[in-house]
């Protein structure tokens, strides 16, 4: 499962996470995110699931009906073929969310585990034109799956017994039966791996695989071989509560680290980060999180301030950092060395709004702060990280030659003065001034400063 390095043009790489967004109107907002300085965009998985004329949930992209085409409530194969073409026109790539781990909940309407169910196989041959034109691979007079291809059904009790997260179901509890697991056979790795050669001849650059912790990584092994990784960036979902010594990360992550060389999100670094901008917190945290064990390597990491679960599942809920602090955060994980920065953007799935009574994530990837924080990122990529301050509630860094970062998440303002050829503001809540080979910062009460030589 060897993975090349990572480059985009041989420049940074900035992910905006289309949540949710029709594929069509990824492809409207094109121009818009490549002038924000955005190099790739993760769309919601490209796969048939439950369609209706009323919409359904965000979390239905997540069950799917059949891999052989895409047709769902956010588009179908030509939508999505049209928004690859269309986005390669600006220079950016596109990565894909992949859900191999279960297919749908379908056990109220069905007791059989045949993919896609008869309903739909008699669609596909009663519209046989437009699904012809749908199909990315296979013969669709033929199920997908069927009952050979699943494990015993069992919901997950345990979270931390990883044989039972790894074979059992993932369900709302007793009443509900779950999603059904698919078994690793030579069959369901064949179909696994000819959806993603598929996507592949289509254009797609990247895959982020759902629920990475509840497949083995023997399965991962079998599907992830050279021929699908070769040219790839692929990183896994594998949510952990910390980094090195806690259980879910000795149980899930560390392995997946050691055994592959795939990508993963830096749960770890999020949870530092959670920790360093609550009111007890201390951002020193942050000084060199990697050498404590409580951060992924830069080569491997996705780093995030936010991923689409938390807002929207209400037992992640907890991890949703303040709106101010997340600004803040943003600043640090775009302004410091290492990983890949993934920035969440939902149509107000959740609900949750700013301060401003605003859906809280549905315009903040164009902020105007937003988009200086990217232009910082790519002006200052491959820079080295220099720590020149830091204490509980200040963090003070330069990136090479190049620029310098400042935060400060106390309720006092703070000056800070330093040695520089001069600068000049990017973007702030605070106020700089250069003089005579120095830079002062005046910092604001929870604030940060992103300034380029």
């Amino acid at each position: 499962m060897e993975q090349p390095k990572l480059t985009n043009q041989d420049k940074s790489n900035v992910i905006l996470h289309a949540f949710d967004w029709p594929y069509s109107m990824i492809a409207e907002q094109a121009s818009t995110i490549s002038q924000l300085g955005y190099k790739t965009v993760l769309v919601s998985p490209p796969l048939k699931s439950l369609k209706s004329a009323k919409g359904t949930k965000w979390w239905q992209r997540y069950q799917p009906q059949d891999y052989r085409v895409i047709d769902n409530q956010l588009g179908n194969t030509q939508d999505f073929i049209q928004m690859v073409k269309t986005l390669a026109e600006h220079s950016l790539w596109v990565y894909v969310d992949v859900v191999f781990n279960h297919m749908a909940n379908e056990s109220k309407l069905r007791l059989d585990l045949q993919y896609p169910n008869q309903q739909d196989l008699t669609a596909y041959k009663q519209n046989e034109k437009y699904y012809a034109d749908q199909t990315l691979f296979g013969d669709l007079s033929q199920p997908l799956f069927t009952e050979q291809d699943f494990v015993e059904a069992f919901g997950i009790q345990d979270w931390k017994d990883k044989w039972e997260v790894q074979n059992g179901r993932i369900s709302a509890g007793a009443h509900d039966p779950g999603l059904p697991t698919l078994r690793d056979n030579q069959h369901v790795v064949k179909q696994q791996r000819n959806y993603l050669l598929a996507l592949k001849e289509i254009g797609v650059r990247g895959f982020r695989i759902d629920a990475a912790k509840h497949m083995t990584l023997e399965h991962l092994a079998k599907v992830w071989t050279a021929d699908i990784t070769d040219g790839m960036h692929i990183f896994g979902e594998i949510i952990t509560d910390g980094g090195a010594t806690k259980e879910e990360y000795e149980l899930f992550l560390q392995p997946y680290l050691a055994q592959t060389r795939l990508a993963a999100y830096d749960f770890p670094l999020f949870t530092t980060l959670f920790d360093a901008f609550s009111t007890k917190g201390s951002l020193e945290g942050l000084v060199n999180p990697y050498s404590l064990g409580q951060a992924l390597s830069n080569r491997r990491a996705i780093t995030f301030t936010v991923t689409h679960d938390i807002p929207n599942n209400d037992v992640f809920l907890d991890m949703l950092l303040d709106e101010e602090m997340e600004w803040l955060a943003l600043a640090y994980i775009l302004g410091r060395d290492g990983g890949v920065p993934l920035i969440y953007a939902d149509l107000d799935t959740s609900g949750i709004k700013n301060r401003q009574g605003q859906p809280r994530w549905q315009d903040m990837w164009q902020h105007p702060w937003m988009a200086k924080m990217i232009a910082f990122h790519n002006v200052v990529h491959g820079e080295p990280m220099q720590m020149l301050a830091s204490d509980k509630d200040l963090l003070v860094f330069r990136r090479g030659t190049k620029g310098l970062v400042a935060i400060n998440k106390g309720d006092k303002s703070v000056s800070q003065k330093i040695k520089s050829p001069g600068g000049k503001e990017l973007i702030a809540s605070s106020q700089i001034g250069a003089k005579n080979g120095e830079i002062t910062l005046r910092l604001a009460p929870r604030s940060f400063a992103l300034v380029q030589y």
